[in-house]
């Protein structure tokens, strides 16, 4: 039988390019072989790092025993600085594994949600320390905002992408041509009658996480 590690919660937090960024991080298991980052959707339409895909990203890589840390982009939350419309958050999430890599000395895998699986994919592609990449609700054009995709040509690691098949913002065949223009190995995932949120659905999308990552990274720890 499967069972969840048990975790203490740390909260904290981190020294950014724009001042404080308010941190959650979830406790792992001592032997864990990897660390996370998971990070949140667009601030301006409400998203923190307590948005509930967030949430059960962040429960999905705890199960396999990983220690995950979540935080709020500049000017979210208690986090110091403005929005910078996605240029200044890339630093904000260097910051953010700058902190994994210090903190725990492993390979650290990410995953995003929507603005964060765009803001973030630009920070970790080709970064040697993030050895695979989950973006879920990848975001092609969101409330009169165009999200673009031209480096992921030359983004080598292991790649997970889950949609809904209903996403608003990523309609099946524009996501499609974006995962076209990424180099193997990839893997996209369709969450049948999801929308752009997971609705109902979060529980396939953690299923999707752990088949993923226990396929792509066998040295973790299978609870």
């Amino acid at each position: 039988m499967e069972t969840t590690p048990t975790s203490s919660i740390r909260t904290f937090d981190l020294h950014g390019p724009a001042g404080r960024l308010e941190a959650l991080l979830n406790s792992g298991s001592e032997d864990a072989p990897y660390s996370a980052l998971v990070c949140h959707p667009h601030p301006m339409g409400g998203g923190t790092m307590h948005n509930k895909v967030v949430y059960h990203v962040m429960k999905a890589l705890h199960r396999l025993g990983l220690p995950v840390l979540r935080f709020n982009f500049r000017g979210t939350g208690r986090s110091e600085g403005q929005h910078d419309d996605g240029r200044g958050e890339q630093d904000d999430v260097r910051a953010a594994l700058g902190w994994l890599d210090r903190e725990f000395h492993l390979p650290i895998l990410f995953a995003g949600f929507s603005f964060g699986s765009n803001v973030g994919m630009r920070a970790c592609c080709g970064d040697p320390r993030v050895h695979g990449l989950i973006a879920l609700g990848l975001p092609v054009l969101a409330d009169g905002r165009s999200y673009t995709y031209a480096y992921l040509p030359q983004c080598e690691q292991p790649k997970l992408f889950i949609s809904g098949d209903r996403d608003q913002y990523g309609p099946v065949a524009e996501v499609e041509a974006v995962v076209a223009s990424a180099p193997e190995p990839k893997n996209l995932v369709w969450i049948p009658g999801a929308d752009h949120f997971f609705v109902g659905k979060l529980d396939q999308v953690q299923t999707a996480i752990l088949n993923w990552t226990r396929q792509n990274f066998p040295d973790i720890d299978r609870r």
